[in-house]
């Protein structure tokens, strides 16, 4: 007597893993396939050359008229009596720690006049001191008591929550800069020194500084507790962490012209303990331009692209008009022949 299969083994004989076709899955969607002949290659850097070398020099430009002036005051600022020992002045809270840095402006510095502190052989992108916060407390006032990965800058003595908690508010730059012209003071705006997504979203309107920089170790500047994190500009500033030990960071803005030959006068409160790791410490005031503050880099860098891209042009010419060589029948070329026969 005969068996008969049973209907699911019969079903199953039919299944197939093959995959249904589709040109997606066999990547025969239409593309775009160039064949860089030498023509294409020669005329692609020297188009690469004439676009990057006009930009470069037009940087370069802007770069050189860029007025800048920097002073590096923390070993100025450090009186002959403490040559040898900064750390016990630096500490010294009875020393009058007042500085005055003068010059005569050379160039016309047109407004708005931008002032930076430079910080130098400061890491900031250090892994333990970049996450020292938590960014749900600095968002929100319900989150006030997260306290995140803030240790040790998280509680005080005697166990209340510091906000804003962490290293990087703790350390929070303190040196002041008043700067006059001529005997005549000049205001430093420090309104919108912050970038705007970080004001709207990283910082609540509603959190404000609570037991901050109250215990025995002091790390820098203190926050005046009926100002809202979101308005205070000089913190989000400086907790927009850098990444490279010397960077500068934006301080205020001085909204009138300095004229040639005007006499500057910055008084400079120097707070800021560097001495501890040899840091070095700028003020700079510098104007801009349409590519921003000084930076030779870039200009120098467009037009060595642009100069390389014609030094292969040429190098590509004198080759293929030294040693032409035929092009092939691009018909045979993989995708331009016909599928039809691999599907089946």
């Amino acid at each position: 007597m005969a068996i008969q299969p049973s209907s699911s083994y019969g079903q199953s004989k039919n299944i197939s893993r093959k995959p249904k076709y589709s040109k997606f899955s066999q990547q025969e969607l239409p593309a775009w396939q160039p064949i860089l002949t030498p023509g294409w290659v020669i005329s692609i850097f020297t188009f690469i050359g004439l676009v990057f070398i006009p930009i470069g020099v037009a940087s370069l430009f802007a770069s050189e008229r860029v007025v800048e002036v920097p002073f590096r005051y923390d070993d100025q600022c450090l009186p002959s009596l403490y040559s040898h020992d900064a750390m016990a002045y630096i500490k010294n809270d009875r020393i009058n720690k007042t500085c005055t840095v003068n010059f005569t402006v050379k160039n016309r510095m047109k407004a708005p006049i931008y002032v930076y502190y430079q910080l130098g052989n400061f890491y900031q992108n250090h892994r333990r001191y970049v996450k020292n916060r938590d960014d749900k407390q600095l968002r929100s006032k319900a989150e006030a008591n997260e306290l995140g990965t803030c240790h040790p800058e998280d509680y005080t003595p005697n166990g209340q929550p510091i906000v804003p908690c962490g290293l990087i508010a703790w350390s929070l730059f303190n040196d002041t800069y008043r700067i006059s012209n001529n005997n005549k003071h000049l205001v430093i705006n420090k309104k919108n020194i912050a970038w705007k997504s970080d004001k709207m979203a990283k910082f609540g309107s509603n959190v404000y500084p609570k037991n901050f920089q109250s215990s025995g170790l002091i790390g820098g500047a203190r926050l005046n507790k009926s100002i809202p994190l979101s308005e205070q500009e000089d913190l989000i500033v400086w907790m927009r962490t850098a990444a490279l030990p010397t960077f500068r960071k934006l301080y205020g803005k001085i909204e009138v012209d300095l004229e040639v030959n005007d006499k500057i006068t910055i008084v400079i409160k120097n707070n800021y303990n560097t001495y501890e790791f040899g840091g070095r410490k700028s003020v700079v005031l510098s104007t801009t331009t349409w590519i921003g503050g000084k930076n030779d880099f870039l200009g120098i860098a467009y037009i060595l692209i642009g100069g390389l891209s014609w030094l292969y042009s040429l190098v590509f010419l004198i080759m293929y008009m030294m040693n032409p060589r035929p092009l092939g029948d691009p018909t045979y070329l993989s995708w331009n022949r016909n599928h039809e026969s691999l599907r089946r």
